[in-house]
């Protein structure tokens, strides 16, 4: 799994495993830097959104997907992961102890996001494709069982978590069934890159069988 790394703090781009009380607490326990850092004067800034927005506003989407090593260097390569906008509000959380202070600061990290992930999905689902195309045939196929064997764990355990009440079963669903939903594509888009690559290949030329006397 990829993780933002944050001075001595390191998260993972899934941001289930990220709670506001979680990140209360490791201010407390010193496991977050307090170097001075660019803060926005939110008392200068116009007020983005009238509701009062707090942690599980930052679920209402899917979750940021999960980047697979193989492929990471790519599919991170030049996106802004929001860490400077995540430090801050950290930063505020920490000050504040609430998040009806800090409302500026989790809509900017929200919007910033929400574009990072849009982006992460586009170039995960194309490299699968380019793998697909390039890789050894024999390879992508197993990568394709190993994406399917995933696809179906993914769907009994998001089975199971239907039956978990509360928050905590909320959390478990909107977590998986995003991974769910991310795996699928990634396959299809594996399938459609060996799929062209059959269509471009040139077919076998049949040799003419010679006549001997």
């Amino acid at each position: 799994m990829v993780k933002l790394a944050l001075g001595p703090l390191s998260l993972s781009l899934n941001p289930e495993a990220v709670s506001f009380q979680s990140l209360l607490e490791l201010f407390d326990s010193g496991g977050i830097s307090e170097e001075p850092i660019a803060i926005m004067d939110v008392d200068s800034q116009p007020t983005m959104e009238e509701t009062i927005l707090v942690g599980d506003d930052l679920m209402t989407g899917p979750p940021s997907p999960l980047i697979p090593p193989e492929i990471a260097s790519h599919v991170l390569e030049g996106v802004d992961l929001c860490d400077g906008i995540l430090r801050n509000l950290f930063l505020c959380l920490q000050i504040n102890d609430i998040e009806p202070f800090c409302q500026d600061e989790i809509v900017l990290y929200r919007q910033c996001a929400e574009k990072r992930d849009k982006e992460l999905r586009q170039r995960l689902q194309e490299s699968e494709r380019k793998l697909g195309m390039s890789m050894p045939l024999e390879e992508a196929k197993v990568r394709a069982a190993q994406l399917e064997s995933e696809v179906t764990s993914l769907e009994r355990r998001l089975i199971l978590a239907s039956g978990i009440e509360g928050v905590e079963g909320f959390r478990q669903r909107w977590s998986l069934h995003g991974r769910l939903t991310d795996t699928r594509r990634r396959l299809e888009s594996l399938k459609e890159g060996m799929e062209k690559r059959k269509k471009d290949e040139p077919k076998a030329t049949p040799t003419a069988k010679r006549c001997w006397p």
